[in-house]
């Protein structure tokens, strides 16, 4: 993790750490809106079964369609800053030749 006194320096980024949890919220939050679409969607079964199970399908892959797409955007956060990290790295190595 990162402690207090990294707020307040810049030289180390906090975002990497941060990034993890909003992750984590983004996938909590697709889950419960998955479950709030299953019920909805089960609530119109009753009227309407093949909507209702369209519903369903789309609810479903609407979850998983968001868990990946949290996941792709946090990756490329951190690529972004793995790619810095590497440049800083070549940098340093060059000015030491």
């Amino acid at each position: 993790m990162f402690g207090i006194g990294d707020l307040f320096q810049w030289d180390r980024f906090v975002t990497p750490t941060v990034i993890k949890v909003f992750y984590w919220l983004a996938v909590v939050i697709c889950i419960l809106l998955g479950i709030a679409g299953a019920v909805t969607s089960l609530d119109t079964m009753a009227f309407n079964p093949f909507l209702g199970m369209i519903f369903l399908i789309s609810s479903v892959l609407g979850t998983f369609m968001g868990v990946i797409v949290a996941r792709i955007g946090a990756e490329f956060v951190l690529i972004v800053f793995r790619i810095n990290e590497h440049l800083g790295a070549i940098r340093n190595r060059g000015q030491q030749m």
